[in-house]
């Protein structure tokens, strides 16, 4: 028999509501600006689980990307496959993969969860070879957005993608992006980026039948690495903890323009959204931090190993 002090923890921890979790494939970002990085701590910032399984790892600092690696797809399925028989999942999120094979995977283990929302986020590729790209956008709409409830993308990379035969004087609208999505089977698109005057840029949430909410932002100077995951995570993590698409939409935004307002420069190279901008102290220009004098202050020693 249990003591009782571990039964009342026991207790207390079923009783506790558990966050949603979310499935995450995407791939490592050694600089903390985009990937399982972004994906990670935005989920966790909006309040829920992450479940994340690694496609592979970026080489990359906060400014490019020079190469990628990516794991073979039996890692990915087994990655998955574990976590899956132990714990149950409310969105897909599918960032990068990295290759058709690990396309295949995701999609092979989406499908035997097909009651599972799956939210899908295209990045920009053109830091990867042309012939790449084609391979794996070519798998992308045969494997992916057939099983994809929402796809969220920039609007010139959704335009060049999905409408590249688009020869009017008019640029696409998000209902045209969608309309084209729905041919590969997704339902909804979420298209960021469409200029509009006066340095705003819309953000648009449509369908091929309707354009069911737009959220229009001021333009920010700065050019920003991982705004696009933060964004999907956050829209998967909001889906997952019950709300609706369109308030999941709108809460989402407002949640990126937060982390792109509080922004940071962490190296020589683009702005990070912060992700964790709630958890910051408010600054006070006028206040003063003495130290406090019943801490001792002590030092760090230097990695002094001799080799």
């Amino acid at each position: 028999m249990l003591p009782p002090t571990v039964s009342l923890i026991q207790h207390d921890l079923h009783a506790t509501a558990r966050p949603a979790c979310v499935m995450v494939f995407n791939a490592s970002d050694p600089s903390g600006a985009a990937g399982l990085a972004a994906d990670i701590t935005t989920i966790a910032s909006v309040g829920a689980h992450a479940l994340p399984i690694i496609t592979g790892a970026y080489a990359r600092d906060t400014a490019e990307i020079f190469d990628f690696f990516p794991l073979g797809e039996e890692a990915i399925t087994e990655q998955a496959r574990a976590t899956l028989e132990d714990i149950p999942v409310q969105v897909i999120k599918v960032g990068f993969a990295g290759s058709p094979e690990n396309l295949s995977a995701v999609a092979g283990i989406a499908s035997d969860y097909a009651d599972v929302p799956l939210v899908a986020y295209m990045p920009d590729l053109s830091w990867w070879d042309e012939v790449q790209i084609d391979l794996y956008l070519d798998a992308y709409k045969e494997l992916i957005l057939p099983q994809a409830t929402v796809l969220v993308g920039n609007h010139s990379t959704l335009w060049r993608w999905l409408l590249p035969d688009w020869s009017t004087a008019r640029s696409p609208g998000a209902r045209d992006i969608a309309r084209a999505a729905q041919e590969l089977g997704v339902s909804y698109v979420l298209v960021t980026g469409l200029a509009l005057p006066d340095q705003f840029i819309d953000n648009v949430l449509a369908s091929p039948q309707a354009v069911l909410a737009s959220e229009k932002f001021e333009r920010f100077e700065a050019v920003f690495s991982g705004a696009g995951d933060t964004l999907s995570a956050a829209l998967a993590a909001l889906l997952a903890s019950g709300s609706d698409l369109s308030e999941a939409f709108s809460e989402a935004l407002s949640y990126l323009d937060r982390c792109l307002d509080g922004g940071f420069r962490p190296g020589m190279g683009h702005v990070v959204p912060d992700r964790l901008f709630w958890a910051q102290p408010d600054a006070d220009p006028d206040a003063e931090s003495a130290p406090d004098p019943t801490i001792p202050d002590i030092k760090i020693p230097p990695h002094d190993t001799q080799h």
